[in-house]
């Protein structure tokens, strides 16, 4: 085998196998499904401090946009100055630009391990991954709640991803000014149409891959979602003057 898929096995995979097993097997009532969620939300409580860095830096970067497009209309000539210019109010602001991207940079890994996990699915084959200590199950239901096959495309789970991805994207958009000249504002512009292009990229994937895919999906959207909400609130709340 090669090293690097060796190596993908053995840090990934097997954990995140493994971990699912566990889960099911001790889990009351045996439920795949269920499973998947309490995973998710372990993998999003460890993952807690990236994914509350990544939210407060999108707010952040979509609450400067408009000082941000004054700046590169006032050196749109001169891009040296431009770009010295926004790092000098990047510094200002104390905002890093990047900082949005690494923290979802470092979780990719674990999405791609996981939806391998989901992708190979659970049969015999994939057991013979389980560690000594972890008890196999036997077979495995793939039913979520006696009514859904997670090893079966759901259009269902598929649109209703989207439609939470559309409401996690919107909670961190800040609603921008027209352009005083009535001029499309392009920033403005890129923002509305990422705000439907990924949820509408989201049921594209996801209405032909397994259900147990856009299960995960699904609750890592509801899981963030109640995160956004809890750090914004926490975020615009005044603080009260000293006594």
């Amino acid at each position: 085998m090669n090293p690097f898929i060796s190596a993908f096995y053995l840090i990934l995979y097997q954990p995140l196998f493994n971990s699912l097993i566990l889960l099911y097997v001790y889990l009351p009532g045996h439920d795949l499904g269920v499973a998947i969620i309490v995973l998710t939300l372990l993998i999003k409580l460890i993952l807690y401090p990236l994914g509350a860095q990544a939210i407060r830096s999108q707010k952040s970067m979509s609450a400067i946009q408009p000082k941000m497009k004054e700046i590169q209309e006032k050196y749109k000539h001169d891009k040296e100055q431009q770009s010295k210019a926004l790092m000098e109010f990047y510094k200002k602001e104390k905002v890093n630009p990047f900082s949005g991207c690494l923290p979802l940079l470092a979780q990719l890994p674990i999405l791609i391990g996981l939806f391998q996990v989901f992708l190979m699915g659970f049969g015999q084959e994939q057991l013979k991954y389980l560690y000594s200590f972890v008890p196999s199950p036997g077979s495995i239901n793939v039913t979520f709640l006696g009514i859904l096959n997670l090893a079966e495309a759901s259009i269902v789970l598929a649109i209703l991803t989207g439609i939470f991805q559309f409401i996690q994207t919107k909670m961190v958009t800040v609603k921008q000014k027209k352009s005083s000249k009535g001029t499309p504002d392009f920033s403005q512009m890129m923002q509305k149409q990422m705000l439907y292009f990924f949820p509408a990229f989201t049921i594209f994937i996801l209405w032909r891959l397994p259900a147990a895919i856009a299960l995960y999906w699904l609750a890592t959207t509801l899981f963030t979602i109640v995160q956004q909400y809890i750090i914004l609130k926490k975020n615009d709340t005044p603080r009260n003057p000293e006594n």
